[in-house]
């Protein structure tokens, strides 16, 4: 349900452009863009004197190790943002611009526990060992709709030239993030194996305030522009 009220969500913001009255300039540009964001590509087009619509996508493939309590994870996962974006100039014939709009967040990270070097975890302040645990296993993702704000200078739509550089500040409003971990594997008795799982749920609560940092991603990007 969730996923179709983020559909939904973008769905109307770009209706809603789509309502803009065109500005007299005919054209439009696209965009080759590097940063926090990852590789992205958007299409530029203009809505009013001031005011130009981007929308686009990022991709960032990013691996890391994160320690949450007195257990480490890897976290292997993809940054996957669709923008429908909104620049509007202060002024007209300005670079620099304000930015607003909303993201589609395809983030997610799987994340595996790592044992120490006797082979045993600590989860909630008891111990278990790889032998009777097998593996802890889980995903981290963020909700799917999240505001954009920023600030940025260059216009891909320029008139006075074919190629421009556009930088931007921002930050994408991603929430706090859901953590799910799934022990698999257990293999002693029912008890064990249900305290385990008690334990785990309060690992689950502790790796989602480590790495709550995340619920304002910082974005610093940089783009190339072709204005046709």
């Amino acid at each position: 349900m969730a996923r179709k009220h983020s559909f939904f969500a973008l769905a109307l913001v770009a209706g809603m452009a789509a309502q803009i009255p065109a500005q007299a300039q005919i054209g439009a540009a696209v965009t080759a863009d590097l940063g926090t964001t990852g590789a992205g590509l958007h299409l530029v087009v203009p809505m009013e004197s001031t005011l130009n619509g981007r929308f686009g996508a990022n991709y960032l493939q990013h691996d890391f190790d994160k320690r949450s309590g007195q257990v480490d994870y890897k976290l292997d996962g993809k940054l996957a943002t669709f923008d429908v974006l909104f620049d509007w100039y202060l002024l007209s014939g300005s670079s620099f611009h304000l930015t607003g709009g909303l993201v589609y967040n395809g983030t997610k990270f799987k994340a595996t526990a790592v044992p120490g070097p006797d082979g045993k975890f600590n989860f909630n302040g008891n111990t278990y060992t790889t032998a009777n645990l097998g593996v802890l296993k889980g995903d981290v993702s963020f909700r799917r709709a999240a505001p954009y704000l920023g600030i940025g200078w260059g216009n891909a739509l320029a008139p006075n030239s074919r190629w421009n550089f556009i930088a931007d500040i921002g930050a994408i409003f991603q929430g706090r993030p859901k953590v799910n971990l799934i022990p698999l594997g257990c293999t002693t008795s029912n008890t064990v194996c249900g305290k385990l799982a008690t334990d785990v749920a309060a690992e689950e609560l502790r790796l989602a305030e480590d790495v709550s940092d995340f619920k304002v991603y910082p974005v610093l990007r940089a783009a190339i522009s072709y204005n046709f």
